[in-house]
């Protein structure tokens, strides 16, 4: 009998931290400690886009402020907007059919900047901005930002590998916009042609 217990308690320990792991990894269970915390740099990244900054703004405000295409829809779901700030859930491929579900504030100022703020997510803070500079050939999109995990030395192991997957995702980010861009350029000036 007694082994009965000590393997059910193991087993129950054992699902209860896969559930946990789970949990965090995927953003259904955002823990805030306040303990500990180690906060880390994200970016800078940076891409050079053959289109005016306007157009850049557009398209990433796109996703977010105006009606979303289907391929934005499927990863990015507007919880509440306003006019120059929205509410919004991001999904993002983890491994196999494993998806993150981040939530976070996106703050619009036309036409230099976005601002994004967690609210929910694998680690209790990340802020990050998309910087949009004017150039003679187009626009330079600059991302940075700032990542933080609670509980010391595991919360930085935490911390780094969340970050290494964050900035993985928006680098990809970062080329379907430079990309979008560039092709609503072309599909421009082709209209525009006599």
């Amino acid at each position: 009998m007694g082994v009965w217990i000590a393997a059910s308690t193991a087993a129950g320990v054992g699902a209860a931290i896969a559930g946990g792991y789970l949990g965090v990894v995927t953003g259904a269970l955002a823990i805030d400690l306040g303990v500990g915390r180690r906060t880390r740099a994200l970016g800078p990244q940076t891409v050079k886009v053959g289109t005016p900054r306007e157009e850049v703004f557009d398209v990433i405000a796109a996703g977010y402020l105006a009606r979303q295409p289907k391929a934005a829809a499927e990863k990015i779901r507007v919880l509440e907007r306003g006019t120059d700030m929205v509410l919004a859930s991001h999904r993002t491929p983890v491994r196999g059919r494993l998806v993150a579900t981040t939530v976070e504030t996106v703050r619009f100022t036309r036409p230099e900047r976005v601002d994004f703020r967690l609210v929910r997510g694998p680690v209790p803070h990340v802020v990050e901005r998309f910087t949009l500079t004017a150039t003679e050939t187009g626009t330079t999109l600059n991302y940075e930002g700032e990542l933080a995990a609670d509980l010391w030395r595991l919360g930085q192991l935490w911390g780094d590998l969340v970050a290494e997957r964050w900035e993985r995702a928006v680098a990809t980010s970062l080329e379907v916009i430079k990309t979008e861009a560039e092709r609503r350029a072309s599909v421009g000036t082709r209209i525009r042609r006599p």
